[in-house]
């Protein structure tokens, strides 16, 4: 199916953020079927059990791509996939959310600690909060943060806290370096969420791979500029598909 991109949200804000850069995708290739998949609702923070979840509700042979905690998660299920998956693409998704001694372009550890907190004592608080830094470093920050969170699901915390939990220890460095198909990562330099160092830093883990910093946009530069996200993506799967 290399006809088919199967896109999987980032965490809390539902499908939306997705939608307008389906649409510009399939207006740039009318042959290519854009399928955006909601994030499994689980109550396990356990990778294996999303994981299984999803490889058994997505299509086999399809490109795999995702947003933040989407493209963590297409990394690892393109990696547990391997020659069943054609490739691999993410936005602004970083191998590991949290910073840690081995990977120190992430989201500060205490940062993250009172953000976890937050969303157990008030999701939807939390959610306006994380609204406000996926827009940060855009054009219109609050129009942007304002569309952002009208757009996503009420969710209870319930739901909200495993998606977080599985946040926190995710570290697709392995998976990354183990899936053997086509890969491109774009990044955001303005970033609240993922430092832009990060780009480099995979870079220098996977050199061979195609990675992009757009410096003039934040976490949610798939939904400022859909049109250019799509061009970049299209670019990518044809030069796939052509080799």
């Amino acid at each position: 199916m290399r006809d088919r991109l199967i896109l999987l949200p980032g965490w809390g804000l539902g499908v939306s953020p997705l939608e307008p850069l389906a649409a510009a995708l399939q207006g740039l290739d009318e042959h290519l079927q854009v399928q955006i998949e909601p994030l499994p609702v689980l109550d396990s923070s356990e990778l294996d059990d999303w994981l299984d979840e999803l490889d058994a509700t997505l299509a086999d042979n399809a490109w795999l791509g995702g947003w933040s905690l989407g493209g963590m998660l297409a990394s690892e299920l393109a990696a547990r996939r391997g020659e069943r998956c054609c490739g691999l693409l993410t936005l602004a998704s970083n191998p590991c959310f949290v910073a840690h001694a081995g990977w120190p372009s992430a989201m500060p550890g205490e940062t993250f600690d009172a953000f976890l907190a937050g969303c157990h004592a008030d999701s939807q608080v939390t959610l306006k909060r994380f609204g406000l830094l996926c827009a940060k470093g855009a054009e219109d920050p609050r129009g942007l943060s304002r569309l952002l969170v009208s757009g996503a699901p009420h969710t209870p915390s319930s739901v909200l806290m495993p998606g977080l939990e599985l946040l926190a220890r995710l570290d697709t460095r392995a998976a990354l370096q183990a899936f053997r198909g086509p890969q491109l990562h774009l990044f955001a330099g303005l970033d609240g969420l993922v430092p832009a160092e990060a780009a480099g830093d995979l870079l220098a883990l996977l050199p061979d791979v195609e990675i992009g910093l757009i410096e003039q946009a934040g976490h949610a530069f798939l939904l400022e500029d859909p049109h250019g996200v799509a061009g970049a993506i299209q670019a990518f799967l044809h030069e796939c598909v052509d080799d």
